[in-house]
């Protein structure tokens, strides 16, 4: 499973305002054929990510290559059930990953476009938002 080795600080504030908006790093396909899109803004946990590998990985069966564009850097605390209030933050339980619309979170490269696309289906499945299907040399505003 995906999570930093090291951070600065171990807990952070989740402050989701900041997701809104449109992303502009990240959303041109840089090393593969295919991608798959985010279309919403959210969270992606580390869990979620490898799922979404796993079900690519599976369907291409050791053909093409495959690129995870994001990474699970924030931290999300959370205190045990049945703890009274207060007593401080709680312990840091898994880690996401923040993505706006538009980022591309998975590459592809080596395998046929019907593929790619049935691949990238069972992984958009796994995933908590929704995600598009894109090919090298669509633009961000295409559909």
């Amino acid at each position: 499973m995906l999570s930093p080795k090291k951070t600065k600080h171990r807990k952070q504030m989740k402050q989701v305002r900041h997701l809104a908006g449109v992303e502009t790093r990240g959303t041109t396909l840089e090393f593969g054929e295919f991608g798959l899109r985010v279309m919403e803004p959210g969270w992606i946990s580390n869990k979620q990510i490898e799922a979404g590998r796993v079900a690519i990985a599976r369907f291409i069966k050791r053909g093409g290559k495959l690129w995870i564009k994001i990474f699970p850097d924030k931290p999300l605390t959370t205190k045990p059930a049945e703890t009274r209030m207060g007593s401080g933050k709680g312990s840091p339980e898994k880690w996401v990953a923040e993505v706006r619309a538009g980022r591309v979170l998975f590459e592809l490269t080596g395998v046929p476009v019907a593929d790619a696309k049935k691949a990238f289906s069972k992984a958009s499945a796994k995933l908590p938002l929704k995600c598009k299907f894109v090919a090298r040399g669509e633009t961000l505003l295409s559909s």
